[in-house]
């Protein structure tokens, strides 16, 4: 009985120690100067326990951090928030054609990321998310596989590729952000609704590159966003499709003098006219004018813009509303 107490006694003194200290709703400070827990924004990640049935934040001090940050997928529920938008940013500088170690093959557009979030569940707020990479090739800033993720007030900055919503059938909400790039900045197949967002161009290119899958309804909305761009930027399209059944809608949103006439771009193949799905409606400014607009794209009616609501658009697998 002694000997039975004893390991019992013992045993549960291991299972305290193991108990992860962080396996709580209690926020996590992050300060690159050193005045938090983590001066890393993956080390608060790392930290986080798999599977988590509470709200977890790890809030992020002003300061640059340079680091290549991934939300897995077995962490869920997980909110980073930054201190200030425009001094809390998180930066990386890989690019396409950087050659991986020992061979002479380059890195690829999909290993360029600054923050790669696989989680599902997730919420950014305040932060900036950059790849501060040369023009030298694709450079993904933000790069998304996970479902039901929110976006809030947050800046993503780069070149060509900057946002890549990477997997079919997950659900992305952009809320008053900030979104610059030069070419198809804007690209995947996930379905994401854009709400007063700011897009920046910063060359003569294309806005989106959806690669929506056929049976998808939707890929991306912008509504009541407002398309700027760099001075000298004076021929910028909407969107070219990046698989045939490309799903892009813009609608009561400001569109600069630097869209062109036609709008849309069929990426030099004549079949996506036939099946990619561009719409617009309720369009203002200098680029709205529907007079010289492509003829494979719509200008929805009044009727079928108010049938496209948060709700609709993102009852891909479940109800969601962020």
């Amino acid at each position: 009985m002694r000997l039975t107490a004893t390991l019992l006694t013992l045993l549960f003194s291991l299972a305290t120690m193991a108990v992860n200290k962080y396996d709580n709703p209690d926020t996590l400070f992050v300060a690159r100067d050193g005045t938090g827990e983590f001066r890393n924004v993956s080390d608060a990640v790392e930290v986080c326990r798999a599977f988590m049935d509470y709200h977890k934040v790890i809030y992020v001090k002003k300061g640059t951090y340079k680091e290549k940050v991934i939300i897995p997928s077995w962490l869920d529920n997980i909110e980073i928030v930054g201190e200030d938008v425009e001094s809390t940013i998180i930066t990386f500088d890989d690019h396409a054609n950087i050659r991986l170690a020992g061979t002479e093959q380059g890195m690829g557009t999909f290993r360029t990321y600054t923050m790669k979030i696989e989680g599902n569940g997730i919420v950014l707020k305040n932060i900036t998310i950059e790849n501060n990479s040369a023009r030298l090739g694709q450079a993904v800033a933000l790069h998304t596989e996970g479902d039901r993720l929110q976006f809030i007030g947050c800046r993503f900055l780069g070149h060509q590729d900057t946002v890549y919503t990477g997997k079919a059938g997950t659900r992305l909400y952009f809320l008053n952000c900030y979104i610059e790039g030069t070419t198809d900045f804007i690209f995947g197949p996930s379905t994401a609704w854009f709400e007063g967002c700011t897009i920046k161009s910063k060359a003569n290119s294309y806005v989106t590159a959806a690669s929506t899958p056929k049976d998808v309804e939707y890929g991306y909305v912008f509504n009541r966003c407002r398309l700027i761009a760099d001075e000298g930027v004076e021929k910028v399209y909407l969107g070219r499709p990046w698989r045939p059944y490309a799903h892009t809608l813009f609608m009561n949103c400001e569109l600069g003098k630097h869209i062109v006439p036609a709008g849309w771009h069929n990426w030099g193949n004549a079949d996506n006219e036939k099946t990619a799905r561009y719409m617009e409606y309720n369009n203002s400014g200098d680029g709205a004018d529907k007079g010289q607009r492509t003829s494979w794209s719509r200008q929805l009616t009044a009727k079928e813009a108010k049938a496209i609501t948060l709700e609709r658009v993102f009852s891909i697998s479940s109800t969601w509303k962020p």
